[in-house]
C-alpha cells in the first residue's frame, strides 16, 4: 500500500522518541451533525489537473454573475471610449506635461502623470517585497508591523503639521490599530514564520507561482493606468464649465449629476474588475498549493503544469463564483470611496462634526470590508480545490471559522496581517507622494484644495490594489495550506514530518482534523 493510499486513514503514530514532539492519540471529535460527510474526497493522483481535482456537476457555478461582470466590463469599455475620445480631441487644451495645461477647472494631464508615478512606485515596491519575503520570512513579518507603525505615525504627524486634519486622524487611527495588533499577538510570530517559510519553499519548488504573480502585477498595473486615465477623462468630458471644450466632443451635454453618476460607475467598474482579476490569481495559486500539498509526494506524482490547469478552471468553471464574491467587495469599496469624498467635502465647507460622523461610518464600513475580504479569501480556497459554488464554499468557510476559528486567526495573525500592512505601507507612501506632488506642482484646478481628497484617495487605492495583487502569491499560499492542513493534517504529517513537527511545537491543535457536511 502506498503512502498516498494511507492518507484516508487518520491514525496518528504513537508518541515518538528522541525528543520528537509527543503527538498523542487524540483525534478531534466532530459534532454529530458533521460526522457523516467530508469537505470533498481526496484528490486523485494523475498527470492531469482536472482529473486530480474533479468537479461535480453542475460544473459552471454561479454563471449569472459571469454575465453581470461582462456587462460591467462592456459598460466600462463604452465609457472609456467616450471619455478617452474627448480627451484625445482636446489634448492640446489638457496639456502634454505637468505644467502646460490650459484646463484650470478639473483634473488633467498633470494628474495622469501623477498616477503614472504612483503605479511605477507600487510596482517597484511590490517586487521588492516579494524578494524580501523569500530571503527573510521572520524578519519580513516583524519589520512589516514595525515599519508601518513608524511610517503611519510619521505620516499622521506630517499631516497635523500641515493642518490637513482629516487625513492626519485617519492615519493616526490606522497606526494605533496596527500597534495594538502587534502587541496583542506578538507571541504568535514563530508559528507564522514557520508557515510563511513553508509557503516560500513551495514558491521555490513551483516557480509558476511567481510567474503568475508577476504577470498579474503587470496586467494589474496596466489596468490601473487605463483606470486612472479614464477617471481623469471622465472629469474632462463631463465637468460642467463654460470653458470645457470636451463637453461638445462626440456630442452630449455636461452637468453635475452626469459627472457624478459616470464617476460612480467608473469607480465601481474599476474596483470590480480589479477584484475579479486579483481573485483569479488567488484561485490559480491556491490550485498550485493544493497540488503540492496532496499530490507532490504521491506515487504517481503531481499533475503537469498545475498553474495552467488551475488558471483554466478559474476562467471557466469557477469564474461565476469569483465574480459573485468580488461583486460584494467592489460595492463596499465604492461606498468607502464615496464616504471619503463626502468627508473631505464637508471639511472644506467647515462642517467638522458632520465630517467626524462620516469618518466613524467610514471606519465601520472598512471593518465590514475587512471581514468580507477575510471570509472570501478562504471561500476562494474551497472554490479552487473543490470547484464548488460560492454559496457552498461560503458554508464550508463558515464551518472552518466555527470549529477552528481561533486556529484560523492564529494562521492569519501575522502573515496576512503583515501582507495587508505592507500594502498599507505602499499606500502611505503613494498617498504622501500624491499630496506632495499636488502641493509642489500647484495645478490650477487644485487652487482651492478641493482635489486633494479624491486624488490622494485614488492614489492610495490604486497602489494598494497593485500591491495586494503582487502579494497574493504569498497570501493565497498560506491560506490554502492552512485549509488543507485543517482538513487533512495526516497528509502533511506523513509527507513532511520535520515541518509538521515544527508546526506542532507552536500549534498542538494541528492534529484536530476538521470535517463538514457541505
Amino acid at each position: 500500500m502506498s503512502d498516498y493510499d494511507k492518507y484516508s486513514r487518520p491514525n496518528y503514530p504513537p508518541p515518538s522518541q528522541n525528543n520528537q514532539p509527543n503527538y498523542g492519540n487524540d483525534v478531534y471529535q466532530v459534532p454529530a451533525d458533521l460526522e457523516t460527510a467530508q469537505f470533498g474526497k481526496l484528490p486523485d493522483p494523475s498527470q492531469n489537473f482536472d482529473q486530480s481535482f474533479k468537479i461535480e456537476k453542475p460544473r459552471y457555478n454561479d454563471w449569472p454573475f459571469t454575465i453581470i461582470f461582462l456587462l460591467v466590463v462592456a459598460g466600462f469599455v463604452a465609457v472609456a471610449g467616450i471619455t478617452l475620445n474627448a480627451l484625445r480631441q482636446t489634448f492640446s487644451f489638457q496639456g502634454g506635461s505637468i505644467y502646460d495645461s490650459s484646463n484650470s477647472f478639473t483634473v488633467n494631464t498633470n494628474t495622469i502623470i501623477l498616477f503614472s508615478f504612483v503605479i511605477v512606485v507600487a510596482i517597484v515596491l511590490s517586487a521588492a517585497l516579494i524578494i524580501y519575503a523569500r530571503l527573510a520570512p521572520k524578519t519580513f513579518i516583524v519589520t512589516g508591523l514595525i515599519f508601518n507603525i513608524i511610517l503611519g505615525l510619521g505620516t499622521s504627524i506630517f499631516y497635523f503639521v500641515e493642518h490637513y486634519y482629516s487625513a492626519a486622524i485617519v492615519f493616526l487611527v490606522f497606526t494605533l490599530l496596527t500597534a495594538w495588533c502587534y502587541w496583542s499577538a506578538r507571541r504568535r510570530i514563530p508559528l507564522s514564520a514557520t508557515i510563511l517559510t513553508i509557503a516560500i519553499d513551495v514558491m521555490k519548488a513551483y516557480p509558476s507561482t511567481l510567474v503568475v504573480s508577476f504577470v498579474g502585477m503587470i496586467i494589474s498595473a496596466a489596468f490601473s493606468v487605463l483606470f486612472s486615465v479614464v477617471l481623469v477623462a471622465t472629469y474632462v468630458k463631463f465637468e460642467p464649465n463654460n470653458n470645457n471644450e470636451a463637453c461638445s466632443a462626440g456630442g452630449g451635454s455636461c452637468f453635475q449629476a452626469k459627472v457624478i453618476g459616470v464617476l460612480v460607475f467608473v469607480m465601481f467598474a474599476g474596483y470590480y474588475i480589479s477584484e475579479v482579476f486579483r481573485n483569479i490569481i488567488h484561485v490559480t495559486i491556491s490550485g498550485v498549493y493544493g497540488t503540492w500539498y496532496y499530490l507532490a509526494n504521491s506515487d504517481q506524482g503531481a499533475p503537469r503544469l498545475p498553474a495552467l490547469g488551475a488558471l483554466r478552471r478559474a476562467l471557466t468553471y469557477c469564474f461565476g463564483s469569483i465574480s459573485f464574491g468580488s461583486l460584494i467587495v467592489a460595492l463596499i469599496q465604492l461606498v468607502r470611496s464615496l464616504l471619503q469624498i463626502l468627508r473631505q467635502s464637508l471639511l472644506n465647507n467647515g462642517e467638522g462634526w458632520a465630517a467626524c460622523l462620516v469618518l466613524i461610518i467610514d471606519f465601520l464600513v472598512s471593518f465590514v470590508e475587512s471581514l468580507v475580504r477575510y471570509f472570501n479569501h478562504y471561500a476562494y480556497c474551497y472554490i479552487a480545490l473543490y470547484g464548488k459554488s460560492y454559496i457552498k464554499s461560503a458554508k464550508d468557510t463558515f464551518d472552518l471559522l466555527r470549529y477552528k476559528g481561533m486556529d484560523v486567526l492564529v494562521n492569519d495573525c501575522f502573515i496576512n496581517t503583515s501582507l495587508n500592512l505592507y500594502a498599507l505601507f505602499v499606500g502611505y507612501l503613494t498617498a504622501l507622494l500624491a499630496y506632495l506632488y499636488l502641493r509642489f506642482t500647484s495645478p490650477a484646478y487644485n487652487s482651492d484644495g478641493n482635489y486633494y481628497a479624491p486624488v490622494i484617495a485614488f492614489a492610495f487605492l490604486i497602489a494598494g490594489q497593485i500591491t495586494r495583487v503582487s502579494l497574493t502569491v504569498i497570501e493565497s499560499g498560506t491560506s490554502s495550506f492552512f485549509v488543507a492542513l485543517a482538513k487533512d493534517p495526516e497528509i502533511f504529517q506523513m509527507t513532511n514530518r520535520d515541518k509538521f513537527d515544527a508546526i506542532f511545537r507552536d500549534y498542538p491543535q494541528v492534529l484536530q482534523k476538521l470535517t463538514s457536511n457541505h
